[in-house]
């Protein structure tokens, strides 16, 4: 071992030490003179120590006093010292090590630092893109480490977890073939093969299948995959998931297992603590009471139909909301009739008509009935019935949507995040998880006028004897669940189809001809006719989950080397044009890039 190799981290010593000769290695986060007396905070990642120098104290090296206070910040340096007990007002009780200090006898200057361009301090005062361009520098900040060490942690649970359970951790190919049946796939070019190209997974979906058609029974492993999707701001063109997938299992037995998981996980990761067991609603009930697919069950609030009273109403917008097949529902806010101005409903009708909604209809419950842009269609009888069938109370705020029923619960579900925000009902540091099930097996696709799997094809029907998926399509029922958190989706999975007959058909109906079929997934195809078991699986994603649980502004706080929300590294300077020799080796040609007029 090394004169200048540490005997103890930055973040451990503790008055138990006291009298100890001790070597720490690390940053310098602070300085500070006192006449003949330096005082200089040693950080690593475990915390920060402070190293006193004093030039009068016995068995300090000669000039070190000099040498250290030439020093700047973020200088590396190996400090040989004496832990010293700290009494009194001494004390710094905002830090681990703050009742010692290293009175300092030799220090080693391992690496000098140039000035920063920004402080290494918890809240840095630099730009996203400076952050990004040096995030060497940013992964040195404490709330930086700290995500990174959670979310370690919590990966390492979730490990253990499964391996008790009987899971096998298994590998499955980067280099795949394209299969673009979702979102576009980051290909690669081979070189031995001219003009043929593997594919990034998007997910390790078809693998996990096979491993359950090979008899492995319970797979799981921590996936990398990759997406070349259109930009959004806070999503990541590769990320990570826990991808599992079981044999000879139902819904239920996937759930109850991930359940457990989770909760294990959260505990050890993170210090949460959920409630159990998880609600479960079907897709229908969530989108009918919460205006969602992944409802945030920190608050109530909930969707309230009013359909039918709307149909003899006198307001005549809900009346022919109604008679054009549509539908009325609303919001309850209890107790907001005055938090709520004329000029905060008005942002509020705008926030709604960016969904899709023509108008937001409301009114204010007082004593007397009702006042607002609707009183006067409910005055009287009328009046007194709308409140009744809301249930609703003087003070309370009624908010209104009539529309088709898809725009009428989009707007009313955004709606309701956005009120539920305002007047500070989804709680920082609260977590209510939930399963949502019975997804639509296929959803339409307006853009492209046609039926689109509304997970993947690969998602098995509630009824397995269905023969024509052509007729009433919108009401067919997948077995699919999502596992959702304080209104975003963790994590999504399926009993997944196990007989070639059913697939095909999938395929057929989505399209994809049976010529295809064979060249996509040919290898799936005769992989069941070999005998597979009836399975089904998961994936979460670990970014999202990891900058939830620790309330992150963003997933690439949670990530060690991100993208930007334009699939760019500010850091490495990817993506980069490569040398026309390396083209031309793989046969490639590169068009120009187009530039704008």
């Amino acid at each position: 071992m090394a004169s200048w190799q540490r005997t103890h981290t930055c973040g451990e010593l503790t008055a138990q030490h006291e009298g100890q000769t001790v070597v720490l290695n690390g940053w310098i986060d602070n300085h500070r003179h006192h006449g003949g007396i330096l005082f200089v905070d040693l950080r690593d990642r475990y915390g920060v120590t402070q190293v006193t120098v004093d030039s009068t104290r016995p068995g300090t090296e000669a000039g070190l006093f000099e040498r250290v206070s030439r020093l700047g910040l973020e200088d590396v340096i190996s400090v040989r010292g004496v832990v010293s007990r700290r009494v009194g007002d001494q004390i710094n009780r905002q830090r681990a090590t703050g009742e010692i200090e290293v009175m300092a006898q030799t220090a080693t200057a391992l690496n000098e630092a140039e000035p920063t361009p920004f402080a290494i301090v918890d809240a840095a005062e630099a730009s996203e893109e400076t952050r990004m361009q040096y995030r060497y520098l940013d992964l040195r900040r404490r709330p930086m480490q700290h995500a990174l060490v959670r979310r370690a942690a919590f990966v390492q649970a979730v490990r253990e977890y499964l391996a008790g359970k009987g899971f096998v951790d298994t590998e499955t190919p980067i280099l795949t073939k394209s299969t673009p049946e979702g979102a576009r796939d980051y290909l690669v070019p081979s070189r031995v093969h001219p003009g043929e190209f593997y594919a990034l997974p998007q997910s390790p979906q078809l693998f996990k299948q096979l491993m359950m058609v090979a008899g492995m029974d319970r797979y799981y492993q921590i996936a990398r995959c990759f997406r070349d999707e259109d930009l959004r701001a806070d999503r990541q063109p590769e990320f990570t998931q826990i991808d599992l997938e079981m044999s000879f299992v139902e819904e239920q037995d996937v759930m109850d297992m991930v359940e457990g998981m989770l909760v294990h996980a959260f505990r050890e990761g993170f210090g949460i603590r959920v409630q159990t067991p998880f609600p479960r609603l079907d897709h229908a009930e969530a989108i009918a009471r919460y205006g969602s697919d992944k409802p945030d069950l920190r608050f109530a609030m909930e969707l309230q139909d009013l359909t039918e009273l709307a149909r003899r109403s006198a307001f005549q917008v809900f009346q022919r909301a109604v008679t054009e097949g549509g539908m009325v529902k609303g919001l309850v806010v209890g107790g907001a009739a005055e938090r709520f101005s004329r000029k905060d409903i008005d942002e509020l009708t705008a926030f709604v008509g960016g969904y899709g909604a023509k108008g937001l209809a409301w009114a204010k419950v007082g004593a007397d009935g009702l006042t607002g842009s609707i009183a006067r269609f409910y005055e009287g009888a009328a009046g007194k019935e709308l409140i009744a069938a809301l249930a609703a109370k003087p003070g309370d705020l009624l908010l209104f949507v009539a529309d088709k029923p898809a725009v009428v619960h989009k707007a009313l579900g955004e709606l309701r995040l956005k009120v539920g925000g305002i007047l500070g009902l989804r709680t920082p540091g609260e977590f209510r998880l939930a399963w949502v099930t019975q997804f639509p097996l296929f959803e339409w696709n307006e853009a492209r006028r046609r039926w689109d799997s509304a997970h993947h094809p690969f998602t098995a029907p509630v009824d397995w004897d269905i023969t024509e998926f052509g007729v009433n399509t919108g009401q067919i029922r997948a077995r699919a669940y999502d596992v959702v958190m304080n209104g975003w989706e963790l994590g999504s999975g399926s009993i997944r189809i196990h007989r070639a007959d059913v697939q095909q058909r999938v395929f057929e109906f989505l399209g994809i001809a049976p010529e295809a079929q064979r060249q996509k997934f040919g290898f799936l195809l005769d992989a069941f006719r070999f005998g597979a078991p009836p399975h089904g699986g998961i994936a979460l994603g670990v970014d999202r989950l990891v900058a939830l649980c620790l309330g992150l502004d963003s997933i690439r706080d949670a990530i060690a080397f991100p993208k930007t929300a334009s699939a760019t590294c500010l850091m490495t300077g990817a993506p980069s044009p490569v040398a026309a020799d390396q083209l031309a080796e793989l046969r490639i040609a590169a068009l120009p890039r187009e530039t704008k007029a």
